[in-house]
């Protein structure tokens, strides 16, 4: 029997045993051949005398025509249409919930579920990588995505991964002495830390609560770990890249405090701006500018750093590359405009935000824009936080130009759309070119997945890896591993993984690897 199989089955198709070769130890599995018929229930003695004639006759009548292939169709055709004469759902009932399983092929699907990460192969970018870097706004780079930004885009998204993993892991902070020292474990070998970063939450109490408790200083301002700065270091990958990448990752959300800070959405205007018009959220505004008592604030620390950088390597190619997710997209942007304003002669400098919020009115998008920062957002269309703070009136007309060509011909509307614009503490705008991907396009991801998981950076790489265009599905041959996703978003993942996950053992029971060891937040 062993025989039969081995000599007539192709070998490209033995693989759909594999998957499940664990379940196949048991005394009474029924393609065992030592287990008497006797032993066996009806239906199996039956599937198996029925399997022993197809085998017979096939050798019989060509026994090595499925192994050439040569004249009646491939390898993988007739294999198929042998396994699928044989009937292996009666045997193996999880067979047949492959309506809802893409990919079908069962090997691909262990790899994808497996812990081991896998890229998409990293190309030399040499003289295109400002192109990849924005320079032309990523024009002809985002709808089909290119593999090349594909892979730059989920490259500094595991970043700000391995700055949640950093602050998760000693959350801590002591209020009475400088903070120590703090590893980080970066996803890329190439690159050192070489600066720690820390964002100061300073909310006011009103002066009769001073009065009566003036103790409660801890309730009202604390500094916590917020990211750090690095620097690409390996000779081969700074020829790779075509310069020496500065990066610069921001976590989000992860204290009470900062929570705190999110929901102070009032615009107010930038200190060193000569524009009243150009506005910035309080609370976001309030984390980056406020020191603590043993740390710098956070603009003062990337200034302070990215000027020792460019000095230090005055003469080379330099960019400066600024990624965060929610808070640290937010973040990323006041951390932008602040390089260019303090440093007269700044490399090219780009931000790559995940699932960040608006974070100032028209006044600031376009100050940005004069200072060429090149800003690339990816958003999920299902993420609720990328269509917060306050109202963007811009934004609703910028989807109907003729609409607002022809609003904006009535002068008087026009007045009044410059009034509410410049003078509504609530009129928000996005900023830079958006990449736009979409939770219901995973076959992985359940299509009412909830607003964690639409939020969540892991579930972004993922969404980022397969997509192909707006009008496309899910690319085939998506690289990134499932486990992680599995283990973040576990109850947003269809059904049929999880359960294959289950049988392969991957449920979370030990650590992945250094960065994959805890989840994303899903702030």
């Amino acid at each position: 029997m062993h025989t039969g199989i081995n000599s007539t089955l192709p070998a490209p198709n033995l693989h759909v045993f594999h998957p499940r070769r664990a379940s196949f130890m048991c005394n009474y599995s029924t393609l065992n051949p030592v287990v008497s018929s006797s032993a066996a229930p009806s239906s199996t003695r039956q599937h198996l005398s029925n399997l022993e004639k197809l085998l017979q006759k096939t050798n019989q009548t060509d026994p090595e025509g499925v192994v050439k292939g040569c004249s009646n169709g491939s390898v993988e055709t007739k294999g198929k249409v042998l396994l699928e004469r044989l009937n292996l759902s009666r045997i193996w009932p999880e067979m047949s919930a492959a309506d809802d399983m893409s990919p079908r092929n069962l090997n691909r699907l262990q790899r994808l579920l497996s812990k081991t990460m896998e890229y998409s192969p990293r190309n030399n970018l040499g003289s295109r990588w400002r192109e990849y870097h924005g320079c032309y706004d990523w024009s002809g780079l985002l709808d089909p995505l290119d593999e090349n930004l594909r892979r730059e885009v989920v490259r500094y998204g595991e970043f700000v991964q391995a700055a949640y993993h950093c602050f998760h892991s000693n959350p801590a902070m002591s209020a009475d002495e400088a903070p120590l020292p703090r590893h980080v474990s970066l996803p890329e070998r190439s690159y050192k830390v070489t600066k720690s970063l820390y964002a100061t939450s300073s909310v006011g109490l009103p002066q009769w609560v001073d009065d009566v408790a003036p103790n409660l200083g801890w309730m009202t301002q604390q500094s916590s770990w917020m990211g750090f700065v690095a620097v690409c270091d390996d000779k081969s990958e700074i020829q790779r890249m075509g310069r020496r990448d500065i990066v610069i990752a921001l976590r989000g959300t992860a204290t009470c405090l900062e929570w705190t800070e999110n929901f102070r959405a009032q615009l107010v205007e930038i200190s060193e701006s000569h524009e009243p018009t150009q506005k910035v959220g309080c609370g976001f505004l309030s984390l980056h500018k406020t020191p603590g008592a043993h740390v710098p604030s956070l603009a003062e620390s990337v200034v302070d750093e990215v000027q020792r950088l460019t000095e230090m390597y005055k003469g080379e190619n330099l960019s400066i590359t600024i990624t965060g997710h929610s808070l640290g997209a937010a973040l990323s942007l006041l951390v932008a405009d602040e390089i260019s304003s303090c440093s007269p002669q700044v490399p090219p400098m780009a931000v790559f935000s995940f699932g960040g919020p608006r974070v100032g009115n028209k006044g600031f998008a376009d100050r940005l824009n004069e200072k060429n920062i090149k800003v690339l957002r990816i958003v999920n269309n299902q993420d609720l936080i990328t269509k917060v703070p306050g109202v963007f009136i811009d934004e609703r007309l910028k989807q109907d130009p003729d609409k607002l060509e022809e609003e904006q011909r009535n002068e008087s509307f026009a007045r009044v759309f410059n009034m509410l614009e410049n003078n509504n503490p609530w009129a928000y705008s996005h900023v830079g070119t958006e990449l736009k991907v979409d939770t219901k396009m995973s076959p992985y991801l359940k299509p009412n997945a909830d607003v964690a998981c639409c939020h969540d950076l892991e579930a972004y790489l993922h969404l980022v890896d397969g997509f192909l265009s707006m009008e496309c599905p899910f690319r085939s041959n998506a690289k990134r591993s499932l486990a992680k996703l599995i283990d973040n978003q576990k109850s947003n993942v269809k059904q049929l993984y999880t359960d294959e996950a289950l049988s392969l053992n991957l449920e979370r029971r030990d650590s992945f690897s250094i960065i994959s060891c805890l989840p994303s937040p899903s702030r």
